[in-house]
């Protein structure tokens, strides 16, 4: 089994990951989502029927099944899609950051200060300076 931890002891950098170790990890993280998202269409289903009267589709034993097996497809369709995110919360903990040079890191920051010519906010009813 291949170490997912830092490449050299002190090195601080993660290691590259397999990418067949990395497909599992997010065939896994998706599959979870899938499952999680299923058992809350589940859950919304029962309470549905709950509500429903005798004559409803909703109670229906064979409209049940497929509406089952609709379910399972839209929670498919929405994890593949990581419409709730748990997948990418799974793999951030799963897999190592990539590793972000100190210029880049640099590059990408907001400038520190706030450029000369624009405006300070006023306040309503304050006085304000005549400009020049």
């Amino acid at each position: 089994m291949q170490a997912i931890g830092p490449s050299a002891p002190g090195a601080g950098q993660p290691a590259d990951i397999d990418p067949v170790l990395r497909a599992k990890a997010v065939d896994a993280a998706e599959k979870f989502e899938a499952f999680f998202i299923a058992q809350n269409l589940k859950a919304m289903r029962r309470s549905t029927q709950a509500m429903a009267s005798e004559d409803s589709p909703f109670n229906n034993k064979i409209n049940q099944d497929m509406l089952d097996l609709a379910d399972n497809v839209v929670a498919d369709t929405m994890a593949r899609q990581r419409a709730f995110g748990i997948a990418d919360v799974i793999l951030r903990q799963l897999l190592p950051a990539p590793a972000v040079a100190p210029m880049q890191a640099a590059l990408k920051a907001p400038p520190a200060s706030v450029a000369l010519h624009e405006k300070a906010p006023t306040v309503r009813g304050a006085a304000t300076p005549p400009e020049p």
